[in-house]
C-alpha cells in the first residue's frame, strides 16, 4: 500500500485557493522552511540542552521543525493556530531512538485506522510511548507517510525536485539526538484528513480541524517527539496554504 501523504487527488483546484481563516501576513516563501524566534527565557524549536525546561511554548513556522524531549507524565499539546495544518511528528524512547514509534502496531493493537483520544501510541517494541489524551480536531492519520523531495519529483514533477519536505526536517532535528535515515518509519500526521475507501486506496482531502484546535499527548515513559511542520504544496494536506502551528508542553 502506498504510505506516502502527498498523493495527489483527483480534486485538485485550478482556479480558486481555500482563503477561510488562512491568514497570509505568516507565510513564508513557498517551500522554504523559516524561524520564529523565541521570546526571551524560552527554548528554541529544537532539543532541549542542559538545564531541562519544565515547560515549553514556541511556534514552528511551515518547514521548520522541533525536537522535545517530553518526560514520563509530561503533556505535549499541539494547536493547529489557523486549521488544516499537518503536522507530521514522530516518537521515540528518549533513551533508546531505535525504540520508535510504530504505526503497524498502533493501528494493529487499537484496531482502527485513525488516531484520536485514548489511543496508545506504540513503539516498534510495542512498548507505550505516549497516550492521546485531548484531542478537539475529532481524528488524526498514521498511514499517510511524509513528504520527500524523491516522492514529490515523482508524484509532481521535476520541477517539485528542490521544494523543501518533511523527511529533510526530520533528519535536520533529528540529528541532535543520533536520529538518521534508519530511525525514520511511518509518522503520525496530526490534523490531516485521509479517508480510506473500501477498496483500500488513500485519498487525501480538505482537513476536518480549524483555527485553534489541538491534540494532547501525555508521555508514558521519557519520549523524544519529533516534528515536521509540513511544507507541502502540492497536494490540500495543508489546505494548499502552509500555516504555522503552536507547541505547549508542561511537565514537573
Amino acid at each position: 500500500m502506498t504510505t506516502l501523504h502527498d498523493i495527489p487527488t483527483a480534486t485538485k483546484p485550478t482556479a480558486t485557493k481555500p482563503t477561510a481563516t488562512k491568514p497570509t501576513a505568516t507565510k513564508p516563501t513557498a517551500g522554504q522552511p523559516t524561524a520564529t524566534k523565541p521570546t526571551a527565557g524560552q527554548p528554541t524549536a529544537g532539543q532541549p540542552t542542559a538545564g531541562q525546561p519544565t515547560s515549553v511554548d514556541v511556534v514552528v513556522q511551515p518547514g521548520d521543525g522541533a525536537l522535545i524531549r517530553v518526560p514520563a507524565g509530561g503533556r505535549l499539546r499541539i494547536v493547529d493556530l489557523h486549521g488544516n495544518q499537518a503536522v507530521d511528528t514522530l516518537l521515540y524512547d528518549a533513551h533508546d531512538v531505535d525504540n520508535r514509534y510504530s504505526a503497524f502496531d498502533t493501528v494493529r493493537e487499537q484496531g482502527a485506522i485513525y488516531l484520536t483520544t485514548g489511543a496508545r501510541l506504540l513503539s516498534s517494541r510495542r512498548d507505550e510511548l505516549a497516550v492521546i489524551t485531548d484531542d478537539t480536531c475529532g481524528r488524526h492519520d498514521t498511514i499517510g507517510g511524509a513528504c520527500s523531495q524523491e516522492s514529490n519529483t515523482i508524484r509532481y514533477g521535476e520541477h517539485t525536485r528542490h521544494q523543501h519536505a518533511c523527511r529533510q526536517t526530520f533528519l535536520r532535528y533529528g540529528a541532535a539526538a543520533g536520529i538518521g535515515q534508519r530511525q525514520l518509519g511511518h509518522n503520525i500526521n496530526f490534523f490531516m484528513n485521509v479517508p480510506v475507501t473500501a477498496a483500500g486506496d488513500l485519498r487525501f482531502e480538505d482537513g476536518l480541524s480549524a483555527p485553534g484546535r489541538h491534540v494532547e499527548l501525555t508521555a508514558s515513559r521519557d519520549i523524544l517527539v519529533l516534528i515536521s511542520n509540513c511544507p507541502q504544496l502540492n497536494n490540500p494536506c495543508n489546505g494548499w496554504d502552509p500555516t504555522p502551528v503552536r507547541l505547549v508542553g508542561t511537565w514537573a
